[in-house]
């Protein structure tokens, strides 16, 4: 007696069919929906460090990047709150709530970059030769270890 697996299925079937689901992507759906609609009464600054994470019984539950953009959303609280709830989706809001969550994904740092040229690290190397200091030397040996033939 073989085990033979279910034949796959199309995910657009899996999402229709399969209950908990289609429960999941329902309420990815409306997320992304009331998402779009906030990020409508946004300014552009601010639409990228502020998320819809929950609405019920009236409260809307805003995911914020960072206590700046916090504040800044908390100034503004009123006017928004004002504006969300002219649109139908949003008809029972009474208030907007802020949680302050930082990404969990971190943004690489964009720095200087250490591009040194084959003659600079050469020199360095010379310098280093001539250094006694040994923690001077392991130092510049290392910096001369960072020279890259030109392209």
């Amino acid at each position: 007696m073989a085990f033979r697996p279910l034949p796959a299925k199309v995910p657009a079937v899996l999402l229709r069919e399969a209950k908990p689901l289609k429960a999941i992507f329902g309420h990815a759906k409306r997320l992304g929906h009331l998402q779009r609609l906030l990020d409508s009464q946004l300014q552009p600054a601010a639409r990228e460090h502020c998320h819809v994470a929950s609405w019920r019984e009236g409260s809307l539950l805003l995911i914020v990047t960072d206590g700046h953009w916090a504040t800044r959303l908390r100034y503004q609280q009123k006017r928004l709150l004002r504006q969300l709830q002219a649109f139908e989706e949003f008809a029972g809001l009474t208030r907007i709530l802020f949680k302050v969550q930082p990404p969990t994904v971190q943004v690489a740092v964009k720095g200087h970059t250490l591009d040194l040229s084959t003659d600079a690290a050469a020199t360095i190397q010379a310098t280093a030769d001539g250094i006694s200091d040994p923690n001077l030397r392991a130092a510049l040996e290392r910096l001369a270890a960072h020279g890259r033939p030109k392209d």
